[in-house]
């Protein structure tokens, strides 16, 4: 009887890459921005070599987009700066992924840019 290791840690970039690139299905479907790179990051970060930092930075981004959009839609109220926020999270949610994807796939770790630590 052969035993096969299921603990073998391997390196695939490519889908540390996509990890981060999944964070753009906010932009095209409306959801799944934080469910599909989570699922992924759960799923996959024993077996995956870099997966658990770069799954808690996916996590951690999309929780602190999540709070500074919550406090910018109040803040439309004062003097308008809120609009401001919202059009700094939306650039923020689109441009941070992309670099993350491409350091991801060069092997650097990932940008923790305005990443609020909350994992």
């Amino acid at each position: 009887m052969e035993v096969i290791n299921q603990n073998v840690v391997r390196k695939d970039n490519t889908l540390l890459s996509i990890a981060h690139l999944t964070q753009l299905l906010h932009y095209v479907t409306g959801f799944g921005g934080f469910i599909v790179p989570l699922i992924i990051w759960l799923t996959s970060r024993k077996s995956v070599e870099g997966m658990d930092e770069h799954g808690k930075s996916i996590v951690n981004f999309q929780l602190s987009l999540l709070l500074y959009l919550i406090i910018s839609v109040p803040a439309i109220l004062l003097f308008g700066l809120g609009i401001l926020g919202l059009i700094g999270v939306g650039i923020l949610g689109f441009v941070l992924p992309v670099v993350n994807a491409i350091k991801a796939a060069n092997g650097e770790a990932p940008s923790q840019f305005l990443t609020i630590p909350f994992i």
